[in-house]
């Protein structure tokens, strides 16, 4: 055994991207095992591995793990990317979360049926501009340093440009507003790690298409 963590998922996005991102921001190889087929998932299920039936599931340090936000943290205290103390793993807790709201619209926006994108996207637009990044600027403002938490790198940092990259494929613009994210963005983009991960040939997925549907819906339909 490699002693890689191994990731179980389908070939995309969906919610084990933010783990890939996790994982990558620390520096950590880690290996794939692709659902092709729903006789794949069958297998995993009929092995005991998915405790809640149901992926993502990585495994990592002989545990095989399942619920993303479980892994994440998992993953987030084990490479030093949870702050320092109670206080600012707590900070780090309510950012991420409100990320993984937002985050939840953007993976679901190339799936929605044609007569409702226009709708899809607005809402996302509306909630991303007036909800989300006005905190996220405003955290950066106060706080005065280039990490949204403490002086160094966190899970929250590395979740918040994974965001920050989605919208802007929904709508190029979206930062034009937020000149602190704006910079943020460039920042963390150039943490050594995550600059790797962002370049092509990367485990990083690229978006998700309407195409892609039927396949992901054969694996877990």
């Amino acid at each position: 055994m490699s002693g890689k963590p191994k990731l179980h998922y389908f070939n995309g996005r969906g919610r084990m991207e933010s783990i890939r991102w996790l994982l990558a921001a620390a520096g950590v190889e880690f290996e794939e095992c692709f659902l092709e087929t729903r006789d794949d998932l069958l297998k995993l299920l009929k092995s005991g591995a998915l405790l809640f039936q149901q992926v993502p599931m990585v495994e990592i340090d002989g545990i095989k793990m399942v619920q993303t936000r479980a892994i994440g943290n998992y993953i987030a205290a084990k490479y030093n990317l949870y702050g320092k103390d109670l206080k600012e793993r707590a900070l780090i807790d309510m950012y991420v979360e409100a990320i993984i709201d937002l985050d939840e619209l953007f993976m679901s926006h190339p799936f929605q049926p044609a007569d409702k994108k226009e709708q899809h996207l607005a809402n996302i637009v509306d909630k991303a501009t007036n909800r989300h990044f006005p905190v996220y600027e405003k955290v950066l403002k106060d706080h005065g340093q280039d990490f949204l938490v403490g002086n160094q790198l966190s899970r929250a940092d590395v979740q918040l440009l994974e965001a920050l990259l989605m919208a802007e494929e929904c709508k190029p613009d979206i930062l034009a507003k937020f000149p602190l994210l704006q910079s943020f963005k460039a920042r963390i983009s150039n943490v050594p790690t995550i600059k790797k991960f962002l370049q092509p040939g990367s485990q990083r997925k690229p978006p998700p298409q309407e195409k892609d549907l039927p396949k992901v819906l054969k694996i877990f339909n």
